[in-house]
């Protein structure tokens, strides 16, 4: 049974920056949190705990030391609450999100009716939304689009995790329906690779596994991608999850990753389906 990666798989740029900025927060000594998880990785958090790094679901249990902005971002006001309460800020927000983050301020601030494509309970929305002055639509789909839109003039700013066909779609469905569509595409660049690489090799394996967080939106997409064309899709945390019987007459095997998800758990997923091979 043979092993493939896909081209590009595992963590982005924007991961890679949180966790070293944790890191160093980590190794400068003194309390340091968190506010919620860093990354969508259950192992990656737990590592980060096992450095000391807490985890505080509010700025409330944060008493003093250093708070760390998850990469997902969040409301500004929260930023200055805590410089307030005399923490030290490190924001590790993605820059990708980051941008996101300008461009729903932006057409904020020039009138136009807001559409953020993407999940509305995700925190990376909550913290666009807030950008935008707390007061935009939100959709995954096209279909979720209203009836009657809040104005004719309407901007549109994305989830940097969604899937380009999503964001395409809505914009379709908004073009006849507006005298002015303004579109901000800030969907990441490493996200597209890694949807457009995991859908490439879900069309050439027998069996795929995604590695990933359960809770990680993107890597959850990439599921979907594969599933949508590899009926025999599975989404693992970690090697343990791994199931003798999904390899049952396969030949090759196809492992993706989301990018949350560090390289020292892809190779251990990796690792295992190997030994499992040897074992059949």
């Amino acid at each position: 049974m043979k092993v493939i990666v896909a081209e590009h798989a595992g963590v982005c740029y924007g991961v890679e920056r949180a966790l070293r900025l944790a890191d160093k927060a980590a190794e400068a000594g003194g309390p340091v949190a968190t506010l919620g998880p860093l990354i969508h990785n259950p192992q990656a958090v737990a590592g980060l705990q096992a450095k000391g790094i807490a985890v505080a679901k509010t700025l409330g249990e944060v008493d003093g030391g250093t708070l760390i902005i998850r990469t997902h971002g969040v409301d500004p006001a929260v930023i200055g609450a805590a410089e307030a309460r005399g923490l030290d800020v490190i924001d590790a927000t993605c820059p990708f999100v980051r941008t996101a983050h300008k461009c729903a301020a932006e057409l904020a601030a020039e009138g136009y009716a807001i559409v953020i494509v993407g999940e509305s309970d995700h925190p990376e929305v909550e913290g666009i939304l807030a950008h935008a002055g707390g007061s935009a639509l939100i959709v995954q789909h096209a279909g979720d689009l209203p009836a009657r839109l809040p104005a004719r003039r309407v901007g549109v700013v994305v989830q940097t995790t969604q899937p380009p066909a999503v964001l395409a779609d809505v914009v379709a469905a908004l073009l006849p329906r507006v005298s002015e569509l303004r579109v901000f595409n800030t969907i990441c660049d490493a996200t597209e690779k890694r949807q457009a690489a995991a859908a490439t090799l879900a069309d050439a394996v027998d069996v795929i596994v995604v590695v990933g967080g359960h809770n990680s939106g993107n890597t959850t997409r990439l599921a979907e991608i594969c599933a949508g064309r590899n009926p025999r899709t599975h989404h693992v945390e970690t090697a343990v999850e791994l199931d003798e019987g999904w390899f049952l007459g396969a030949k090759v095997v196809g492992v993706t990753a989301g990018a949350s998800t560090p390289d020292e758990q892809i190779q251990g997923v990796i690792e295992a389906i190997e030994a499992l091979a040897g074992d059949a």
